[in-house]
Order: C-alpha cells, then sequence, then structure tokens
C-alpha cells in the first residue's frame, strides 16, 4: 500500500468480517478449552515408554552380534548362535507385550530426532492428550542395555 493510503482510516474502516468468521477468528485464538485436566502419565507408563524406546535397540545389538559369531571360527558359535536366537525370542516377546500395552493405553511414541552433537535421542510421546518428549542420552541407554541383557542371560540359565 502507498504512504498515502496508510493511517488515514480510509481503508481500515472498510474491513468487513462476517458473524462466522468472527466466531472461527476467536476460536483459533483462544487456546481449547479442555473439559478437565490432562492425566500425566504414570510411573509404570513412562516405563513402558522407556521400554518402547530401549527393546528396538537390544534387538539390534543381539541380532549384529550374532551375525559377528555366525561369521567367526569360534569352536562353539553354534552354541552361542542359538542362545542369541533364544535371547531375541524372548525380548521380541516383551516388545511385543509392551506394543500391546501402550495400544491398550492409547500412548502413541514417535521418534523425533537423533542428537549425535550431545549423544542424545529424542522420542515425542502422546498419552490420553498429554504431549511430552522423552530423551535418553547414548551412554544411559548403553548402561541400561547392557544390564537388561545381562538379566534375560541370567533368566535364560535358570
Amino acid at each position: 500500500m502507498s504512504k498515502k493510503l496508510e493511517g488515514n482510516g480510509r481503508w481500515e474502516s472498510s474491513r468487513m468480517m462476517l458473524p462466522e468468521h468472527r466466531e472461527q477468528y476467536l476460536e483459533r485464538r483462544e487456546p481449547p478449552k479442555a473439559s478437565g485436566p490432562v492425566p500425566v502419565p504414570s510411573k509404570e507408563e513412562l516405563e513402558l515408554i522407556r521400554d518402547y524406546v530401549l527393546l528396538p535397540m537390544m534387538l539390534t545389538i543381539v541380532d549384529k552380534n550374532c551375525k559377528e559369531i555366525e561369521l567367526s571360527f569360534y569352536s562353539m558359535k553354534q552354541l552361542f548362535m542359538k542362545a542369541s536366537r533364544v535371547l531375541m525370542g524372548h525380548i521380541h516377546n516383551d516388545l511385543t507385550a509392551v506394543r500391546k500395552a501402550l495400544k491398550e493405553r492409547n500412548i502413541r511414541v514417535f521418534l523425533e530426532e537423533s542428537d549425535s552433537e550431545h549423544g542424545a535421542i529424542h522420542y515425542k510421546f502422546v498419552c490420553r492428550g498429554y504431549e511430552d518428549r522423552f530423551s535418553m542420552i547414548r551412554d544411559a541407554a548403553r548402561a541400561e542395555i547392557s544390564v537388561r541383557i545381562a538379566k534375560y542371560i541370567s533368566t535364560m540359565f535358570k
């Protein structure tokens, strides 16, 4: 618009808004009114989200180790490979149970970004309308995974 038309009130007064448009404008401008407080996820649900993040990583690690053993010349590689497959079966069963529990509780988890600079993995989760981020540092994930794999192995030999 040219400077002659600015500030003279001529063009500002000619704006017109229909009632339906005004309602839509006000709805978009105001935050949605919730019927009640959004329920925050419980500790158990946060643990399910953590399991959902860690178990696929564990499967990948065990599978990679199994393939490395398969290509090696160890004399007991058949034993190690079978043990790895049994271990992967247990992890897969737990992952299936976690996925089912998340679906029943209406919780969705999405990979948001991987921060290679700080070594962190970020996930977004939606739990019954509550949205938040779940972040885990790679070193903490590695430590947790090694502890969990040790637990799986100890249960296999009981």
